[in-house]
């Protein structure tokens, strides 16, 4: 299906680009990168798509973004969570989003002519932007890393100590070091609802691997005080091996009182140095989407948010 999307736009005179992450051969806590299928890219390429391998060493190429038209009247940005592999279409939870902007666009495209122009994964992300208002006034803002990174992870931090009615929380791993700081204190402070998702599995190997550093151990102190003390749900995916099924719970999604966070990026230590986007959306009917969406995923695998008492 996607194959056949590419060539009907190639035959109505489309130009696509392609830019993907190559295979990382380095062991990392959680699982690599989807194995690249290169019959398939070879396929596109012999239909007429322009591809570019970005070296996944020692950081990942992990966006996953479409921008169409930018600079037409009608350009739009499809992001989200998922990898294109029959595994994220069909087992793993994931989110996407389509948002209809020219300035949005434009900054997509301007991020992926950074990769285009010179595949190095450390020198890309570093565009600046600003909000933008939507045609029905919601307010967007992307972020792209590394580059902007920290401005990213102090942003979701100060959403999450500012946030006043509720916070959601959906990634497969929570391994940022200011976000579990400031989460841990807003759940110690009480009077705020909270809860999420992530993947049981994918966390028990970072805990792992945590446990042989001595300065990691107070981020297996500030997990295990948030999980006791509020309600995630946490899936016991399939572990990873070489060809096994990828069943992930890959949904990444920040939500702190009206203010939604949502794209490529981990809320991992890891995230920050990789090739990665985020949409910070403020509306309260995408937030409260959002919060529908994560507390089922949650009760799914064992959460059950409970109410705040006034």
């Amino acid at each position: 299906m996607v194959f056949n999307s590419f060539e009907a736009a190639i035959k109505r005179g489309v130009a696509v680009r392609l830019v993907f992450n190559q295979d990382h051969a380095e062991a990392i806590p959680v699982p690599p990168p989807p194995e690249i299928d290169w019959a398939f890219v070879d396929r596109l390429r012999s239909a007429g798509v322009q591809i570019k391998p970005v070296p996944g060493v020692p950081d990942l190429m992990h966006h996953k973004y479409v921008v169409r038209d930018a600079g037409t009247p009608a350009p739009a940005v499809l992001t989200g969570s998922t990898n294109w592999t029959n595994d994220s279409w069909n087992r793993e939870e994931n989110v996407m989003f389509t948002v209809e902007s020219g300035e949005i666009a434009a900054d997509f495209a301007a991020n992926f002519a950074e990769l285009w122009e010179k595949p190095v994964v450390a020198l890309s992300g570093r565009i600046s932007s600003p909000w933008s208002s939507l045609a029905d006034g919601t307010q967007v803002r992307p972020y792209f890393c590394p580059g902007r990174s920290l401005k990213l992870v102090h942003a979701m931090s100060r959403s999450i100590a500012s946030a006043r009615k509720r916070i959601r929380v959906c990634s497969p791993v929570i391994t940022s070091g200011p976000i579990l700081g400031t989460l841990a204190e807003v759940i110690e402070h009480g009077g705020v609802d909270i809860s999420g998702v992530y993947d049981a599995t994918q966390m028990d190997e970072v805990q792992h691997q945590w446990g042989t550093q001595a300065t990691a151990a107070w981020k297996i102190a500030a997990f295990r005080s948030i999980i006791g003390a509020v309600h995630f749900g946490a899936k016991r995916s399939t572990p990873y091996a070489k060809g096994s099924i990828h069943d992930f719970m890959h949904a990444k999604i920040l939500v702190t009182d009206d203010y939604v966070y949502t794209g490529s990026f981990n809320l991992s230590h890891s995230g920050e140095s990789n090739a990665e986007n985020v949409m910070q959306v403020e509306s309260a009917a995408v937030a409260d989407m959002c919060v529908a969406y994560i507390d089922r995923v949650a009760a799914r695998y064992g959460g059950s948010p409970l109410p705040v008492a006034p």
